[in-house]
């Protein structure tokens, strides 16, 4: 546990007791503060109730007196569509609203790092896709060279739920939208960011928001060194406004679609080739094509991000390549579950969005795709131009039908149960086909979330390679 030091003695409210919450609670009592927490579930408020803490309902008149700040759980709405009425009092009351990621680089800004001899150092990476795997990677690649590193954020623990860093240890924080609006304090040693594809548009008021959100990881705190995906162009942008010019190599420019001029610091992937060049001449490349956990473009993106944060590091080329061979990947983006016969099961549930289903079409060149769920704004447009490698689509979801319209021409049949899509893309798939789960939209019409989806997934694909 990081302890919250700063608040002894005072009230701290927390809205939302899922992970993080509990976690910050117990943060800001080992720092002296008085949690006072509210959750708009009784299930969630009762267990808190029974682990000791104060529950109050911060939605009442009068909740926020006396109270010096509020720390709001990520996924609870503070602006778009309309902030929770716990939020909204504390505005009125002119309380402070912070969340736990805000606590976690304020904490570490007040630790004594003085007794160190290598401070610790916090990696942070942003983005719409690939982040999750981005993260695992880098600390994958830092366990592998012997690196003291905690995985934490939006994946693994609570980012206050982790150990103090050990001397020369690393932080890698996977944020998300949810936690960078917010947070109060930003101040990564090294923040990275990905890509930029529409999503949670509602929660911040259209893209702009959305890239505002993302954009505050560079702009709050000023990291020693970024690294920023150039394939579209806010990060571009993004990466334009960071740099000083020619010999800045305080921004490492990655990408999975260009050649990259290489008069600064700059990583790209052409043809499943990782190349890295500083001031116009190659310093190492790595063959990526037969690394089973790192298919396809999108991945040889997060491949190329990960690589730029562990050379930022300083780990030699010739490290990071032999700890890309033997990262597996993780569950539900891109993982690969077995093979029947020359046929491939890929579970990537994780595509929840056109744009991240779109990387895992344009990955294998003969696809068996079962898709559906509930569908994003924005609809299929961007998935559409991979729509080539499809042979066949098997759509699930309560609204199958309707969700197959709009596959237009594509060859594809109405299963909407997981079982019924798995069991006919088995049946007509043909040695060298990848039987490919990337819905390209949410879940929630028959999961509680795309872990389940994925689970159910494997969970049919196991029973057929058990049955062969």
């Amino acid at each position: 546990m990081i302890p919250v030091t700063g608040f002894s003695g005072q009230k701290i409210a927390v809205l939302g007791l899922g992970r993080s919450g509990l976690a910050t609670a117990r943060a800001l009592q080992a720092g002296g503060a008085i949690a006072l927490v509210w959750d708009d579930g009784q299930e969630a408020r009762a267990r808190a109730e029974a682990d000791g803490f104060v529950v109050t309902d911060l939605t009442k008149a009068g909740a926020f007196e006396g109270v010096s700040r509020l720390i709001t759980s990520p996924g609870i709405p503070n602006l778009y569509p309309a902030p929770h009425p716990a939020i909204l009092a504390a505005y009125r009351a002119n309380v402070p609203v912070d969340n736990d990621v805000g606590l976690f680089f304020a904490a570490l800004g007040q630790a004594d790092w003085a007794q160190f001899d290598r401070p610790p150092r916090v990696v942070a990476v942003t983005g719409s896709n690939g982040k999750s795997t981005t993260s695992a990677l880098i600390a994958h690649i830092l366990d592998v060279a012997g690196v003291s590193v905690q995985l934490a954020g939006n994946i693994g623990r609570g980012v206050l739920d982790i150990d103090p860093p050990e001397d020369g240890g690393v932080v890698v924080l996977e944020l998300s939208s949810y936690q960078t609006e917010l947070a109060r304090a930003l101040t990564p040693d090294i923040a990275v960011f990905t890509n930029l594809s529409a999503d949670h548009l509602d929660r911040h008021g259209g893209m702009g928001g959305y890239y505002a959100a993302k954009r505050r990881l560079f702009a709050e705190g000023g990291p020693d060194r970024a690294v920023i995906g150039i394939d579209e162009v806010e990060g571009l942008s993004l990466s334009n406004q960071l740099t000083q010019g020619a010999g800045d190599d305080r921004v490492i420019r990655i990408s999975s679609a260009q050649k990259l001029d290489g008069t600064n610091w700059d990583v790209f992937a052409r043809k499943g080739w990782l190349s890295e060049w500083r001031k116009g001449r190659q310093v190492a490349s790595i063959d990526l094509r037969d690394i089973a956990g790192l298919a396809g473009a999108h991945n040889h993106q997060n491949a190329c991000a990960a690589y730029a944060v562990a050379r930022a590091l300083g780990l030699a080329p010739r490290v990071i390549e032999d700890a890309l061979h033997s990262f597996k990947g993780l569950p539900h983006r891109s993982q690969v579950l077995g093979e029947l016969r020359g046929v491939r099961f890929v579970n990537d549930s994780k595509a929840t969005n056109a744009d991240a289903a779109a990387k895992a079409l344009a990955a294998y060149p003969a696809i068996r795709w079962i898709c559906g769920g509930l569908e994003k704004e924005g609809g299929l447009d961007v998935a559409r131009p991979h729509f080539g490698s499809v042979k066949k689509a098997y759509v699930i979801g309560r609204e199958a039908a309707k969700f197959a319209l709009n596959l237009g021409d594509l060859p594809k049949e109405i299963c909407t149960d997981m079982a019924t899509a798995v069991a006919r893309a088995v049946a007509e798939a043909e040695p060298g086909d990848v039987v490919l789960l990337a819905p390209a939209a949410a879940s929630f019409d028959q999961y509680d979330n795309f872990e389940k989806r994925g689970d159910d997934f494997a969970a049919q694909v196991a029973q057929v390679l058990a049955q062969s």
